[in-house]
């Protein structure tokens, strides 16, 4: 990728080569039609043409070598600027890791040690502390998985295999495994998407997609909700709507809730077990597919995310 990038020209030498073009071509001209009388190129019969010539060769010149330091200067300018930026949003991230592991971490510990300092707690509160701290663990497990998936998505995305995929039937299955989850918060499912959906992407970041969607509604959008998906075929892509009628988003948090570890709410966001990378992944796997996604209120209460993924014909 770094390669990729060398090969592109910077914003300096974009406006270096520009300005130099332009100066050229208008120098050209003037040299060759001077005379309003000349109304195509011929040779230079008078001392003066030439001596404007190099005249204009000379102005070029240092016009060039101006242009060049000044380029040069505004291309180190933007990449300081972008390296204070990277490294900000670096440490941020790296302070979000940190406080996101340390809550998991801490419980682990501390449920752990009260039970080796407590050798005779009473079997009932032996095995709630053991659950506990398998829960914690497993929102540990999460937290590293998403992470380590972002990380991937950012550094390796070329060595991502990709394939034809069935996102009909991805979401079929995402809705089965789903099921008790469901259940238990009394909500349903309108699934209208056709047949057939074929789209062509890594089958790990479309399926995170889905399922990162459907447990963010599960999560949050509150008891007896409904989810409605559907998709609509645009030619060269298709257009999903994943949408609920639970309790919404402030239209405020609407703009960020794509942002790493950004939570609206953050002690029911932990106590619900979120990593707070969920939504962040979401957007990533649909920007690497080509694809775009915003979030708006439902029109029915709730809040409705649209997103598209390349459409491959069926063969």
């Amino acid at each position: 990728m770094k390669k990729q990038q060398h090969r592109h020209l910077s914003e300096g030498r974009k406006m270096f080569a520009i300005v130099m073009t332009i100066f050229a071509v208008y120098a050209a001209i003037f040299i060759a039609f001077e005379d309003y009388d000349r109304r195509w190129i011929q040779p230079f019969d008078e001392v003066s043409d030439w001596h404007l010539l190099a005249f204009s060769l000379v102005v070029m010149a240092l016009l060039s070598l101006i242009l060049h330091r000044y380029a040069r200067r505004m291309d180190e300018r933007i990449s300081q600027e972008q390296a204070l930026k990277e490294n900000r949003m670096r440490r941020e991230l790296t302070q979000n890791i940190a406080h996101e592991l340390k809550t998991p971490v801490a419980s682990i510990l501390g449920y752990a040690e009260t039970m080796l300092d407590n050798p005779n707690l009473p079997p009932d509160t032996l095995h709630r502390f053991i659950l506990r701290t398998r829960a914690q663990a497993q929102r540990l497990s999460a937290l590293l998985q998403d992470i380590s998936l972002l990380n991937r998505m950012d550094y390796a995305a070329d060595m991502l295999a990709r394939e034809r995929i069935d996102v009909s039937v991805m979401v079929q299955e995402i809705v089965l495994e789903t099921q008790l989850a469901l259940e238990r918060r009394h909500m349903t499912v309108r699934n209208c998407l056709p047949e057939s959906i074929i789209t062509e992407g890594n089958p790990m970041l479309v399926y995170s997609i889905f399922r990162n969607l459907f447990d963010n509604a599960i999560n949050y959008a509150g008891e007896n909700t409904t989810i409605n998906i559907s998709a609509d075929n645009e030619g060269k892509r298709w257009r999903f709507q994943f949408a609920d009628n639970g309790q919404g988003i402030a239209q405020e948090h609407l703009s960020r809730i794509f942002e790493r570890f950004y939570r609206i709410d953050k002690g029911r966001s932990r106590q619900l077990g979120g990593t707070g990378l969920g939504l962040a992944i979401v957007k990533n796997a649909v920007l690497m597919h080509g694809g775009n996604i915003s979030a708006q209120p439902a029109p029915h209460g709730g809040v409705a995310f649209t997103f598209t993924l390349p459409n491959v014909q069926k063969i």
